[in-house]
């Protein structure tokens, strides 16, 4: 007859053990994880708050020279060059307050306003926008230069007169601008 023996592998401590460490491997691993996310949701979140900043503030802050940044500005009408043959456009754009009931109203007394915090804005390799024009609201991504020209990449347009105010067309020509 052949002879059979039982013999055990492991005991029940050392499964224990081994069971333990396994488990704070994934405790710590799901804590690191849970960490990292929570830094991408802060750190984009107060970045991103902000969609634009002001004429005002990149004029008085040398921090924003060679930054790349997004600012908004009223268009002064009787500023707006355009190069045809090199695609150049070229414009001053003035600071509008942060805070205010109707655009269109906030964009004219920006405009109006000789105090004003005003930049100069270059943009090259684009064509002439139709909505570029007095009082349109500019937003632009670039980079202000050391010459105090700001060199945008991207423009948007906002135009007052194709807007509404809760529902009603705002009227083409408010001002007699």
């Amino acid at each position: 007859m052949t002879d059979v023996a039982w013999q055990k592998t492991s005991t029940y401590k050392e499964k224990t053990k081994n069971g333990s460490r396994e488990r704070w491997k994934f405790i710590i691993g799901g804590a690191l994880l849970i960490a990292a996310i929570a830094y991408l949701i802060i750190a984009g979140t107060s970045s991103g708050a902000r969609y634009f900043i002001t004429v005002a503030e990149i004029v008085n802050n040398p921090e924003y020279v060679g930054e790349t940044v997004r600012i908004s500005g009223a268009v002064i009408g009787e500023t707006i060059e355009y190069d045809t043959e090199n695609l150049v456009i070229e414009f001053t754009i003035v600071n509008i307050p942060q805070e205010f009931e109707n655009l269109a109203v906030a964009l004219h007394e920006a405009v109006e306003s000789p105090d004003a915090p005003r930049v100069k804005i270059r943009i090259e390799n684009e064509v002439m926008p139709d909505l570029l024009q007095h009082e349109a609201q500019a937003i632009l991504t670039g980079e202000l230069g050391e010459n105090g020209v700001f060199n945008a990449t991207e423009l948007l347009l906002k135009c007052p007169s194709r807007m509404e105010e809760n529902g009603v067309p705002v009227e083409e020509n408010p001002h007699g601008a």
